[in-house]
């Protein structure tokens, strides 16, 4: 089903503008997560969507050609896996995964079909007469996404799906969730303030803050042409340039660069990987720091403006710290963004 959310907006009795009239639409089959930090509206937008919150008068919530904004959510037909799983520890897997079907009051037959369906497609079937208490905490996620699916819903919710397991664990079950969620080929929504997990999963991520969706795109999109300052260091940890601008030439205190325009009255942002370490570059610096990272160097340099400026060196010999080194930025690789109000 396809999603569409206009003037959508919450405001709690005390006041608190938790969600900030917001437009938004989810394709048949997308996958979207709602990306942000904490407090910036995200759980709230996935609860109105839900049905578990009442959103503002003049909100309108669509699934497909039906408005729902004022159906129950049990009318509503979604499924939820929520960051405890709340799964039943007295049950087996089998049993916490047809318990929703039996509230529908489906025949055994079936039940038993869909259960079996869900227990291939996430491969349980060699656990599905544990008890949740016996299975490790990706299993658990398994087990929680496919009792969500098991009732065919309209669309499927998820808050902070992964955010339950341990980073090593989390980064593993990525890719597997994403595989799943694609084989279900259902309409998908989940919330995160993990920038690798929404950009691993999602189809489209939309960037929220203070209560509004600031920017929407594909990952690829959001971390290339980001809108603002805000969608650059969050997605991708981009970096502001200190210096002084006139016309399209940027000087730095270790350095003049070249931008791809004129930068009068905007922020310049770069990312790690686009500053080299090579000799001849026009910025000369001094080495602070220097991090090994497996598949590279972090490399913290000096002397170029007021703050560390970090790029990464992905050869073997890294610089060492106190050595004198040049770096260049491609003019391509800055982007010019409107003034913040922290630098305005």
């Amino acid at each position: 089903m396809t999603l569409s959310l206009t003037n959508t907006a919450k405001t709690f009795p005390d006041g608190t503008r938790a969600l900030l009239p917001t437009d938004l639409k989810v394709e048949q089959g997308e996958i979207v997560s709602l990306l942000g930090p904490s407090g910036c509206g995200k759980t709230t937008l996935l609860r109105i969507i839900a049905g578990l919150e009442t959103p503002n008068d003049g909100s309108e919530i669509w699934f497909d050609d039906d408005n729902v904004t004022s159906l129950s959510v049990e009318r509503r037909k979604v499924g939820m896996v929520f960051q405890s799983y709340a799964l039943f520890p007295n049950m087996s897997v089998r049993a916490n995964i047809g318990y929703g079907l039996k509230m529908q009051k489906l025949p055994a037959k079936e039940i038993e079909a869909r259960v079996t369906e869900v227990l291939e497609m996430c491969q349980l079937q060699e656990f599905s007469a544990r008890s949740i208490t016996a299975l490790s905490g990706g299993q658990r996620q398994r087990v929680a996404l496919a009792r969500a699916i098991a009732p065919r819903p309209r669309l499927l919710l998820l808050d902070e799906p992964l955010s339950a397991l341990d980073a090593a664990l989390r980064e593993a079950l990525r890719d597997e969730l994403a595989v799943l969620l694609r084989t279900f080929d259902i309409t998908a929504i989940f919330v995160t303030h993990d920038q690798d997990e929404a950009m691993a999963i999602a189809d489209r991520v939309a960037v929220m803050s203070g209560g509004l969706v600031v920017q929407s795109g594909t990952p690829e999109d959001l971390y290339r042409k980001p809108n603002s300052a805000f969608v650059a260091g969050f997605v991708g940890n981009a970096m502001r340039l200190e210096g002084r601008c006139e016309g399209a030439r940027f000087y730095l205190d270790g350095g003049t660069l070249t931008l791809p325009s004129d930068g009068s009255d905007r922020d310049v942002f770069v990312r790690a990987e686009d500053v080299a370490l090579q000799a001849g570059g026009s910025l000369e610096g001094r080495v602070e720091t220097v991090t090994f990272l497996g598949t590279h160097y972090r490399i913290g340099l000096s002397d170029i403006m007021p703050g560390l400026l970090t790029s990464t060196y992905a050869g073997q010999n890294a610089p060492r710290v106190g050595e004198t080194v040049r770096a260049e930025i491609k003019p391509e690789a800055l982007m010019l963004l409107p003034k913040s109000a922290q630098s305005a």
